[in-house]
């Protein structure tokens, strides 16, 4: 069992790691300055001009195949790029990729929606979540029906991530008999979005209405009735994403409270020397080691070709309370100073509070581990298989 890198992936890794401290890590006091101000986080020119000099480092299409212009660097090392761009709360991504059930276009919807998309040129959203439907996804109530050779939408969605900026989104409604289809539907064809307040600046998602929206049948993604295969695959496919930033965050924060401590004294020595701010500083290590491997554990199923679903949501679980937890000791090391605007602390504290929330509840991940476990889709004591 080796858990080194190869000197390929070590390379990229350093290399990510180079130009997020060198490109984007700088940029962090404009961001709380903008923010606090009420501005955007960045310019969008700003950041699509740090991903075209990315793009000229080789970094672009982390996930994406190479026949479409991407690295297809695969889930590990992707799950490791994630934790480097954790360590900073830039809203920054590499470019040219897209949503992995985009790829189930035909020919023509990949010229209109899948290619535009990895080229930067349009903006997708994944509508699936509604105000009375989250977890529970088989119980979406918008609805589809057929007009000729056209289907007529109506319904809700809600915390739609990209909702505000997206050009079009992919849609997941009952189609009359057939049962929840995908259909990728432009904003040009009538939908509305409203933008959605947030305690982070990270996410901010927005409702969208669907009132009367015609979509041509050939708009259809995917085949009738199997929309519902198509949003397990979404979510899937990334989940891991989500301990791997709350890793990398972790791991930013830790040392944040680790510098801090040697220079703050307190009854005239370094608090560094007290044993309660030793132990907040060794548990947050335990609890970010073990993300970690659980995580790269995730990805490594995904990318053998195994059910990675068991192992990501052990991981999802885990590393949203994790992020929690040490963001709070860090919190508390810092005293005062850990609650005031004048460091980023306080923004990460909001921030990492939504992963346990996002893309699959705390609640519904310890009922999938539960229930996996008690009808024997997993098994205590395996490894690797």
């Amino acid at each position: 069992m080796d858990f080194s890198l190869s000197p390929e992936e070590r390379q990229i890794r350093d290399t990510v790691r180079s130009f997020i401290e060198k490109e984007i890590m700088p940029l962090e006091p404009e961001v709380l300055r903008n923010e606090r101000e009420g501005r955007p986080s960045l310019d969008p020119e700003v950041l699509r001009d740090l991903q075209q000099r990315a793009k000229r480092s080789g970094l672009w299409g982390i996930d994406t195949p190479e026949e479409y212009g991407g690295a297809d660097l695969g889930p590990l090392l992707d799950a490791i790029i994630t934790m480097e761009l954790g360590r900073t709360f830039v809203p920054f991504s590499f470019g040219g990729s897209a949503d992995n059930i985009l790829y189930a276009c035909n020919e023509e919807q990949k010229k209109r929606y899948l290619i535009p998309v990895i080229e930067g040129e349009r903006q997708s959203c994944f509508a699936l979540t509604e105000p009375g439907a989250g977890s529970d996804a088989r119980n979406i109530r918008t609805r589809a029906v057929r007009d000729g050779k056209d289907w007529i939408i109506n319904g809700e969605k809600t915390f739609i991530t990209f909702g505000s900026k997206a050009d079009f989104a992919m849609v997941f409604a009952q189609a009359e008999d057939y049962g929840v289809t995908c259909f990728l539907v432009d904003r040009d064809m009538g939908w509305t979005s409203e933008p959605i307040q947030t305690m982070s600046e990270w996410w901010n998602p927005a409702s969208l209405v669907f009132q009367d929206v015609r979509v041509p049948e050939e708009n259809i993604l995917g085949e009738l009735g199997k929309g519902f295969d198509l949003a397990m695959k979404w979510i899937g496919a990334g989940r891991y994403r989500i301990p791997a930033k709350a890793v990398g965050t972790a791991e930013r924060l830790l040392q944040m409270a680790i510098d801090y401590a040697k220079v703050r004294e307190s009854m005239g020595r370094p608090i560094a020397e007290y044993q309660a701010i030793q132990w907040m500083i060794a548990d947050s290590q335990v609890e970010i080691e073990a993300v970690k491997w659980q995580t790269l554990y995730a990805a490594w199923r995904l990318q053998e070709g195994k059910d990675p679903r068991h192992a990501t949501s052990i991981a999802k679980l885990n590393g949203a309370q994790m992020a929690n937890r040490v963001v709070d000791r860090v919190l508390q090391i810092h005293g005062g100073m850990g609650y005031t605007k004048e460091l980023p602390i306080e923004r990460w504290y909001r921030e990492l509070r939504v992963l346990r929330i996002f893309e699959g509840t705390d609640e519904i991940q310890r009922r999938t581990i539960a229930r996996n476990l008690l009808k024997g889709y997993a098994r205590l004591g395996e490894i690797g298989e």
